[in-house]
């Protein structure tokens, strides 16, 4: 019961002024609570989200032009074409600081382009070849990335070096292989029996770990709060290992089956 005190009075309408702000407050933390949490959309910044779903997108956009390569039976040119211009595009891509989503596409639609005439080659030596090589390539992403989300493998500065370190001597190998082929006609080292299915097996497991570096790097984009703009960098990223893992995947099935 209010007083009919005119001091007692202004309390009471002040009391009812704090219980109405107190409501409203209340009110407000229950929309915040409610509503969706921000997007890249609303806060400029990079999500997850944003990361995979530009990857699924570079990825549609690689299957879709690999299938018609291998439909339309391109040959040895439209390989060469594939692969040159994506080396070009990938240097370009990797050193540009400004990030250029129509090169990204551009790139991923060359990779299909190659991707669709080499499996299409494997395929007719080796049929069923390609649909073992996705499983296996399938297989090592999601083991990378179990190891990684589980903690049982850690990105440390330590881990990085080696893996750079592992990666310089795979490739100082591959080019002594090829100058042995091309200039010396020696037998290649990735046909000699154990020690190709072992320089193979080496590659798979490089490409493997290094899906474990991607993952952590898109990680730490994330959490840095980058450009949204960033995660068309992260997919191009994915994309070229996921790319080197498949071609080795495939490439070690061949040496299988043909032993």
């Amino acid at each position: 019961m209010q007083s009919s005190n005119p001091v007692f009075r202004r309390g009471y309408a002040a009391m009812d002024v704090r219980e109405l702000d107190r409501t409203e407050e209340v009110r407000n933390l229950e929309e915040q609570f409610a509503a969706p949490s921000a997007s890249s959309i609303r806060t400029g910044r990079i999500t997850m989200e944003d990361v995979v779903a530009r990857t699924g997108m570079l990825f549609g956009i690689l299957v879709v032009t690999g299938a018609l390569a291998w439909y339309l039976d391109l040959g040895f040119g439209a390989l060469l074409l594939g692969f040159g211009v994506g080396f070009v595009l990938s240097l370009v891509i990797s050193f540009s600081k400004t990030v250029r989503p129509a090169l990204v596409m551009v790139y991923a639609a060359m990779q299909g382009l190659a991707l669709g005439v080499i499996s299409n080659i494997y395929e007719t030596i080796y049929p069923g070849i390609v649909s073992q090589a996705v499983i296996g390539t399938l297989a090592a992403f999601v083991g990378a990335l179990y190891a990684y989300r589980s903690g049982k493998v850690r990105v440390t500065p330590r881990f990085t070096r080696i893996l750079v370190t592992a990666l310089i001597g795979y490739l100082v190998l591959g080019i002594v292989n090829l100058v042995a082929v091309l200039v010396f006609n020696a037998t290649s080292m990735y046909s000699q029996g154990l020690l190709s299915v072992g320089i193979s097996a080496l590659g798979v497991a490089l490409a493997s770990f290094f899906l474990i570096l991607d993952f952590d790097q898109a990680s730490k984009m994330v959490a840095a709060g980058v450009p949204e703009v960033e995660s068309w960098r992260a997919g191009f990223g994915l994309m070229v290992t996921i790319v080197w893992l498949y071609l080795e995947v495939l490439r070690l099935i061949s040496i299988l089956r043909r032993d």
